[in-house]
């Protein structure tokens, strides 16, 4: 057997040396474009900032080392330009001195990645604009950002675009981040993005929110930026973090069949149409693991298990891949947001049914000392109550929470299962009712019916625009922030004063995270009054109409 990888990284590495331990004869050749053929990707902009000290530390794996230790062929500098199905060879070019090779194989990987996208901005070649793929691009930037570079321009706030405003913070650089949605990190729902953008701007980060560069022009060793917007940004350096589009050159020439947004397609084996040639990592189509449907997601962890599944089936063991569930984790400074399956703009895209839930609470036992609080946001499918998505965002436990709820995903567990669910419990690690406990509590009393929720988007519709908004809170709370035209009346003397509020319209009641909005309208319910709780309370309310929503 002679298996051809091309690309290495995450996916085309862990292939290579699955495939070793299947099979000790086999011939392994990695055909690896640059200079290092497995690194860190994602602790790039770490480097940058100082907090990964060393460049080698970003280092995954050495041609050496696989050579030595697997025998493994590793060819960095080397580029596939050619697949010939037919033959069954690759043609390489040597990059050193432009020499090429054909390669024979019994079985190709294709795991060639994906590349920054580069938008058709009328300057964007400039020296001083960059892209962050590689080693080279950390190095090109960090040497600029060496030099005493005062203030650094990102385009783009999705995960990439973020970890670098924090890393460029770090560095004492003036940072301001463009973005043409009204959001930070794009792929998550908006409201939930809330603490980030406050995080940036408490940091000293400038956010200009749906708006885009339109030009970019060098004079004097500046680059001026002129917005969409119709300012400029003078800056030194500037970062195009848009996103990523699948590598899918090679395997459009060779004519395998690829998705309408560039991704490979491939089975569950991670077979392209071509039997004899896989693909895994940033360059494949999947499916979505909660919907079935096509799905691209640049993740590490399923490049790397993709890669695994291919050598699996190379080497003749059964191996399927289950779907792709999207599960990612973002840090800026002290605060965490993490997200897995689909999103709530997702399932409108896709037109699929849900309800969700907020809940707000700490992650650990409130009278332990350092009780941080966080916000979990969960989604449901109506009828059977299974999980479809979740994220949470605070400043700690956030993956602790992220990691559970993505494994009840995959177990294709219902909120009903949440309640049940018996995690850990220390004051100082968690609470008796854990906040995934608390999260399957509210669902599923949701999915039963015990009571009805609106959520804060319902208050601007057409059947609760002259309802009664009942701030239940104590005047204390009321007074330090409270929904426009609220009225004050603290649920404990709610029982008494029912004769107040109106009966000829819709009352909702809200707290500050939900639990006294809920027992208000219990309490409002069983006297008569057409009563709703409001999802989540104030807190989430906060979520959707932020102090700080920066635009330009």
């Amino acid at each position: 057997m002679k298996l051809v990888i091309i690309g290495g990284v995450a996916g085309g590495a862990s292939a290579a040396t699955r495939a070793r331990r299947l099979s000790e004869s086999a011939e392994i050749v990695i055909l690896e474009r640059g200079p290092d053929v497995s690194f860190a990707n994602c602790g790039l902009p770490y480097y940058i900032g100082g907090e990964i000290a060393a460049r080698e530390k970003l280092i995954v794996t050495t041609p050496s080392l696989l050579r030595r230790r697997y025998r493994i062929d590793v060819r960095t500098r080397t580029e596939a330009i050619a697949v010939d199905r037919r033959a069954r060879t690759v043609t390489a070019r040597n990059l050193a001195d432009g020499s090429t090779t054909e390669l024979s194989y019994d079985a190709l990987i294709l795991a060639p990645g994906a590349v920054p996208v580069k938008p058709p901005i009328p300057g964007a070649d400039l020296p001083g604009v960059y892209t962050l793929r590689n080693l080279d691009d950390v190095d090109r930037i960090k040497a600029v950002v060496d030099q005493g570079v005062e203030h650094a321009v990102i385009v783009g706030a999705g995960f990439i675009g973020l970890e670098l405003a924090e890393n460029f913070l770090r560095r004492g650089l003036r940072t301001t981040v463009v973005e043409l949605q009204d959001q930070v990190l794009p792929v998550v729902d908006r409201e939930m993005t809330a603490p980030f953008v406050e995080a940036l701007v408490s940091r000293g980060a400038e956010v200009l929110l749906q708006n885009s560069i339109d030009s970019i022009h060098a004079s004097g060793g500046r680059l001026t930026l002129a917005l969409k917007s119709g300012g400029t940004l003078e800056a030194g350096l500037v970062v195009l973090g848009i996103g990523l589009r699948p590598e899918n050159q090679l395997a459009a020439q060779a004519g395998l069949d690829v998705g309408p947004r560039g991704g490979v397609q491939v089975d569950e084996r991670m077979r392209t149409s071509d039997p004899s040639i896989y693909a895994v990592g940033d360059v494949v189509e999947t499916r979505d693991y909660v919907t079935g449907t096509p799905t691209q997601v640049p993740l590490a962890g399923p490049a790397n298990r993709q890669g695994r599944i291919a050598a699996d089936n190379i080497f003749g063991r059964e191996s399927r891949y289950r779907g792709t569930q999207g599960t990612s984790i973002v840090g800026f400074f002290d605060q965490t947001l993490a997200a897995t399956g689909l999103t709530q703009k997702a399932l409108e895209r896709v037109g699929t049914a849900f309800f969700k839930v907020y809940v707000h609470a700490n992650h650990h036992a409130g009278y332990y000392p350092g009780a941080k609080p966080l916000s979990i946001k969960l989604l449901a499918e109506p009828g059977s109550n299974r999980l479809l998505g979740a994220q949470v965002v605070g400043t700690e436990g956030v993956a602790n929470r992220i990691n559970v709820l993505a494994m009840a995903i995959q177990a294709m567990m219902t909120v009903h299962d949440l309640q049940e669910v018996e995690l850990a419990y220390a004051p100082q690690f968690g609470s008796a009712k854990d906040p995934v406990n608390m999260a399957g509590f509210v669902a599923a009393n949701v999915a039963d019916g015990l009571y009805p929720q609106i959520h804060v988007e319902d208050l601007e519709s057409e059947t609760y625009s002259q309802a009664l908004i009942l701030d239940v809170r104590t005047p204390k709370e009321f007074q330090a922030g409270a929904i426009p035209a609220a009225v004050n009346m603290p649920i404990d003397e709610l029982r008494e004063r029912l004769g107040e509020l109106p009966r000829d319209r819709p009352v909702v009641a809200y707290c500050q995270v939900g639990m006294r909005g809920y027992m208000a309208t219990l309490i409002l319910r069983e006297a008569g009054l057409d009563a709703y709780n409001l999802g989540g309370g104030y807190k989430t309310y906060r979520l959707h109409h932020p102090a700080t929503n920066q635009h330009a």
